[in-house]
């Protein structure tokens, strides 16, 4: 029987997070610490696939909150380590929204349409009674109204409510267009305090594939147990782990987590973003100025509704995103590749006509169904901030980090790195 090893500390967890955490371990003299990572790599949700030629994001893409006066600290990163960025321009997509028909919807049409989402959602998030207000009548009903509402909340929520990510940092977001990839940056960070050869990490520190499946702890230490069998001893241990797992039932604890917590836990709303790329043989969407982002307007809120053109990324690379979230998420990642493949053509063809040509190639992340993952950020806002410090809070000698535990920046790299 293999014997068991004793650290100071313990991380679970490899993305942003865990490697920031450690990186602050190793600079102030902690060194005796182990990084136990479930995956084949480093990064979490952060992470890059070549696809048609090019390096694409499946998880986190944006820098979002640059140009203020203050510096995003990623973006910091970003520049420090040569990152290729481009500039993300979303005002023009509610102006290239096309019906049902393949038409553009009127720009006096859009701009209403926009207008009354955006009085209603700030009626919402102000809780305003007004007795002469029919809330079911500013509902979202016709296929432009339910696209706006999408694109609204699911992209724009800083256009109704203060973030401070944008208040802070600044307004403006860059697409990572690098193909070394957005996890370049925590390569770059990893290896001012891992071993690394020929570009690899090499550092016993860190040991991939190893799945924590159980936490015994008590006043005098940790245990951590894989699912390989192995096991992990330490004076403390800092979980950075997706609030998606710590709801699941991955890791079990013992003894059990106490009751303030896991409630805080469970309140947490779980966001599921996933882009899917389609490859061309050939473009046949616009391209010129304000054209790189466009919607589809139909009457089921959020089905193949947000489309984006990497040629301002890559040119020449002919390649499509569609961003579906949540329960149009999980429907995709139920069903085959080739049934999602058959759905964006029929949406493609009704914008662009039925004689363009079909998609050689498709790529599907898998958020939801991932147990290491289990969706892709924390909800914002957070009406509560009880619960973030309750999230945050540690148990004994547990401690939690992660972009879930940022009162201020949840749901963004930047929310990981500062946690």
């Amino acid at each position: 029987m293999a014997s068991t090893k004793r650290y100071s500390v313990i991380i679970i967890g490899a993305g942003i997070s865990g490697i920031t955490v450690a990186k602050e371990l190793s600079e102030n003299g902690v060194d005796d610490f182990v990084i136990l990572e479930a995956t084949d790599r480093i990064g979490g949700r952060i992470r890059k696939e070549t696809f048609g030629g090019v390096a694409v994001e499946l998880g986190a893409g944006w820098i979002a909150g640059v140009g203020g006066e203050m510096t995003n600290p990623v973006w910091k990163l970003a520049k420090r380590f040569g990152i290729r960025t481009i500039l993300s321009d979303y005002s023009n997509a509610r102006f290239n929204i096309y019906d049902q028909s393949g038409k553009i919807y009127a720009s006096e049409l859009a701009a209403e349409s926009y207008k009354k989402a955006v009085e209603t959602a700030m009626r919402k998030l102000r809780n305003e009674e007004d007795d002469d207000i029919d809330e079911l009548a500013m509902m979202p009903k016709t296929p432009i109204e339910l696209a706006i509402d999408f694109i609204l909340h699911d992209f724009e929520m800083a256009e109704v409510e203060p973030i401070s990510t944008y208040t802070e940092y600044g307004e403006r977001e860059f697409m990572v267009a690098d193909e070394r990839g957005y996890e370049h940056i925590l390569y770059k960070l990893a290896e001012t305090f891992l071993l690394n050869s020929d570009g690899k990490i090499s550092d016993h520190c860190l040991q991939l594939n190893k799945v924590v499946r159980e936490i015994q702890h008590s006043k005098n230490g940790v245990k951590v147990t894989t699912e390989d069998g192995s096991s992990y001893e330490a004076d403390y241990l800092i979980l950075s782990v997706s609030i998606g797992v710590l709801q699941s039932d991955l890791i079990s604890f013992k003894p059990s987590l106490p009751r303030w917590k896991t409630e805080a836990i469970q309140k947490c709303d779980l966001i599921v973003y996933t882009k899917i790329f389609l490859k061309f043989p050939y473009k046949f969407w616009p391209c010129e100025p304000g054209k790189e982002f466009f919607i589809y307007a139909h009457e089921r809120r959020g089905y193949y509704t947000f489309w984006q053109h990497m040629e301002n990324a890559y040119p020449g690379s002919n390649i499509l995103v569609v961003t579906l979230t949540n329960g149009e998420s999980k429907r995709i990642e139920d069903q085959s590749d080739q049934q999602t493949l058959k759905e964006a053509m029929e949406v493609l063809r009704i914008m662009f006509g039925p004689d363009i040509p079909d998609a050689t190639d498709i790529l599907v992340p898998q958020w939801w169904n991932n147990r290491f993952q289990r969706g892709s950020y924390t909800n914002y806002p957070i009406v509560n901030n009880h619960i973030v410090h309750e999230v945050k809070a540690h148990v004994g000698r547990i401690f939690f980090t992660g972009e879930h535990t940022s009162e201020r920046f949840s749901g963004f790299v930047h929310g990981g790195y500062l946690s």
